[in-house]
Formats: structure tokens, sequence, C-alpha cells
């Protein structure tokens, strides 16, 4: 395999296998390959393998725009999404790109040479590979260390502690009092498929989240399939969501009360009468400050309702030999205690960046398009939507990498660079409180006020953007480096 490219995609995850198949179709004698720190693909549905990891998006949005899901579940486990991404990678030979083990240290990019120099990890050796065009797809957050915040008392605890992102393959739970502590996504997958074994369940939460019920199966796809087709079907499904899920989201920030009260009383009817609904399904915040948790066809509450788990919101003050003693005086016995307690956030799997030298922090950059960075030339990312699913976001940029790298050989550039006088003045993901964002974003590049330097969480925005709106504005710099009077064989053959 060359080491001398003219795309390098990181991350063989969700976001990087769709890239890699939009670039191949759209250019398929380019040379591009994908580096994997990891020993398989799959990114996130690869790594979690906690009971009951499921997307926490539909699977008609979550899936590629151009292939539609083969299932019938709108919520897929871990083990049907990375069939699925495996599947794509396969039937489009992109997993013959893949360099497995290859963790991406840092990338340097030359004006002078038009080229990042990219130097990876691989197996305790340095490996050194250049490429044309930079697209990062390694996810938001760290692979291997996951937050973990230390609490007293947890060295003298006689049980088992594990934290879901590293979750041992031999740990048996069934017939043990369990403790799952936290209340994202996470802990709600983790309730409701640990308590069909366990002698009971116990979630422990400092504050609530909004958890609502949705069908686990989309009611129009056994009337549509056999009419319309599998494509069609997934077209219009697909929409169907996306239009929900938007028209949702703006009603719920127009009218926070509202929503409030109405996914509160929705959650009361699900639970058994009497049950405090205002204590552990009452959240401080806002709908949509924070992501909202799903529960398909309602298996929490039925969960909750059936006395197999329950819900306690306290916090920790220390941990005993035998279990957890809360701040209220409390103490819940355990034998597992799964600290469900979230991510920590590493902006582009970590790599360093130099520009012609100089070291270029994400922190000092500034988002273009959702998709690139100010001051960084050849370079895309891939951070999908807090409001919407992942893929929907991943899709867009990798049309938008297509259309750019179309253009600049269609005129003979062979950089192109986002430039911006002054930082910008916004967090990149603004208006969201999720406790694992407010400890990592300050890492992350910056967005600003005015378009197109503002991150929108806004999928019809960067339709129109990335899609439809020219490739090019006075934003975007394009030029050709002295030293490359022609196009190089690979690209000038690319079919466009």
């Amino acid at each position: 395999m060359r080491d001398d490219l003219d795309v390098l995609i990181v991350g063989a995850g969700l976001a990087g296998i769709g890239a890699a198949h939009q670039l191949q179709s759209a250019f398929p004698d380019l040379d591009y390959a994908i580096l994997e720190s990891r020993d398989a693909l799959g990114g996130t549905w690869d790594l979690f393998r906690y009971p009951g990891v499921r997307s926490d998006s539909d699977m008609f949005t979550m899936a590629y725009r151009f292939r539609p899901w083969p299932g019938a579940q709108s919520f897929a486990d871990g083990p049907a999404i990375r069939d699925y991404v495996r599947a794509t990678a396969e039937d489009a030979g992109i997993d013959r790109r893949i360099r497995y083990r290859h963790r991406v240290l840092s990338a340097s990019w030359s004006s002078d040479e038009a080229r990042w120099t990219v130097l990876a990890e691989h197996d305790g050796e340095q490996v050194r590979l250049t490429a044309k065009f930079l697209h990062l797809c390694a996810g938001y957050y760290h692979y291997e260390q996951p937050h973990s915040p230390e609490f007293p008392g947890a060295e003298r605890f006689t049980g088992t502690v594990v934290h879901p992102q590293h979750w041992p393959e031999d740990l048996d739970h069934a017939g043990k009092q369990v403790v799952v502590i936290g209340s994202g996504a996470t802990a709600i997958t983790l309730v409701p498929a640990m308590a069909e074994d366990a002698a009971h369940v116990t979630m422990l939460q400092r504050s609530p989240s909004y958890v609502v019920s949705v069908p686990g199966r989309d009611p129009l796809l056994p009337h549509l399939r056999g009419r319309l087709g599998e494509r069609a079907t997934y077209a219009l499904v697909r929409w169907k969501n996306i239009l929900y899920g938007t028209g949702s989201y703006r009603f719920s920030r127009a009218f926070p009360k509202w929503m409030s009260k109405a996914i509160r009383k929705a959650a009361a009817k699900r639970l058994p009468a009497g049950y405090d609904v205002d204590t552990h399904f009452n959240p401080s915040y806002d709908p949509w400050d924070q992501r909202m948790c799903l529960a398909p066809d309602g298996d929490l509450f039925e969960t909750l309702s059936s006395g197999r788990a329950s819900v306690v919101t306290d916090h920790v003050e220390e941990f005993t030999l035998t279990g957890i003693r809360l701040r209220s005086g409390a103490e819940l016995d355990a034998d597992i205690v799964i600290t469900a307690t979230g991510l920590r956030l590493r902006p582009f799997g970590g790599v360093t960046f130099t520009v012609d030298g100089r070291e270029v922090a994400p922190s000092e950059t500034t988002v273009y398009k959702g998709a690139m960075l100010s001051g960084v030339p050849n370079l895309a990312f891939t951070f999908g939507y807090t409001n919407h699913s992942w893929t929907l976001k991943a899709d867009l940029v990798a049309e938008f990498v297509v259309r750019l790298l179309r253009q600049m050989r269609r005129n003979g550039h062979d950089r192109c660079v986002p430039v911006k006088a002054s930082r910008g003045a916004e967090p990149m993901i603004e208006n969201f409180t999720s406790n694992y964002v407010q400890r990592g974003i300050d890492a992350f590049p910056r967005s600003d006020v005015k378009a197109p330097w503002r991150v929108k969480m806004d999928y019809f925005h960067d339709l129109l953007v990335l899609r439809h709106l020219p490739v090019s504005d006075r934003d975007l710099r394009f030029g050709r480096s002295q030293s490359h009077a022609k196009p190089s064989p690979s690209l000038s053959n690319a079919d466009e």
C-alpha cells in the first residue's frame, strides 16, 4: 500500500466509512487510506459492549443516506449497527483501505509541498505517511480514558466497579444487586437490560434527565416496504423522522415550559400511580439543554413499574464495604456498581497539528461551515449534532469534501484554507449544559456569531450550506504551490 496519498481519513467508525464511500464513489481512481487506532472498524459501536448498548437516534436517520437501514427496529443494538458499518465497508471494498492499529500522533502541513505529513504509531513503531488532504473522523471523546470521578471509599468496596466504556466480557450480573450511577443515555439503556437477570437494579442519579418513550418500530414500515420497495420506503421514513425531530426540537426551544410539562406528564402515565415523578423525572434544565434520553417502547418505565429496578435521586457520600452511603444518610447495597458517569472529550483523537512549522491548537481555530478550521489548509473534520443523529451531519460533511476536491481539481488548485482575522467568540457547542461537554469544550475549536463561522445544530441550515450553496466564498482561499506546475496524475485522472 502506498504511503503517499491523495486523501487520508482518520477513523474507521460510522463517519469514516461513510466518508470513504462517498469519496471513492465520486473519484474511483483516488489514492486514499483510513487509519484506525483500534484493531477493528466500527468506532463507538465496536468499543462499547455493555448490556443493551443501542443507538440513541433512530436508525433511519443514523444510517447512511446512500445505504438503507435493513432492519425493522428503529433503535438498533450495538452489534447490529457494527454489522451494518462492516457490511458497508466490505461491499464497497473500503475494508481493504483500512490500516488498523495506526494511532495518529501528529499532522504537519507544508505549504511548499502542498501536503500533510502524518506521523502514526503502529505496533510500537512510528510510521510516516503523506496526504494532499486530511479528513478527520475520529470522533469527539477519549477512547482509552472515560470520565471516572474519584468516589470516597471506593477502594474499600468489596464488590465490582465497572465503567461502561471498559466492560469486562466475563462480568456476570445474574442474581446480583446492581447500582448504576448516572442518568444519561447509557444509564437509561443499562437499567432495563441488566434488570432482566439481576436481583435488582438501582439507577442512582444526582439530578434527573428528560426521558421520552418512543416506538421501537416505525409504524409506517410494514405498510410501505411492500408497496414502495426498500429504497423509497427508507427515504420517506428518513425524511419523516428528520422533519419530526427538527419540529420537536424547535418547538421545545420555543416553548420549553410547555414541553417540559408534557414530557413529565407522559412519564407519569407510564409509571405506577403515586410515583414521585417530580423528584426523579423533573430536570432542572429546559428540554434540549442536554440531549434527550429515549426509551424505546417505554422500556425504562416498564422496568421501573415492574419493581425490577428503581430510581434514587441523591448524591454519593462514600462507598462502604457492601455498597454506597448517600448524602441523605440512606445506604444502597450493591454487588456491582456501574459508573455511567460520562465521556472525556478529546478533539480530533488527540492529534497535534502544525502548519508551516507553527503548532496550531484546535481551541485557537474557528470552525468554518461546520466542517473546516480557520488557518488550517486542506483539512475537514466531522462533528455531528447534539439534537439529531450523528450521521446526518457526517453525510453532509463527506458530500462537501467531495464537492471541495472536485472544484480544486477543476481549477488546478492544490490547497484551500478558510481565513478568519480573529478567534471565534463562542464555544463550538453553545447552549448545551451536559457535564461532559462543559468539562472539555474549551479544548475544541470555536464558533462565531455570523455565517460561515457559526456552528449551528440545524440540519436544514447545513443541508443548504454544505450540499447546495457554492463551495467557495470570500473566506475560503484557494491557491497553487509553485512547486506543482501540473496536477498529479492520480488527481487529473480522477473521475469527476
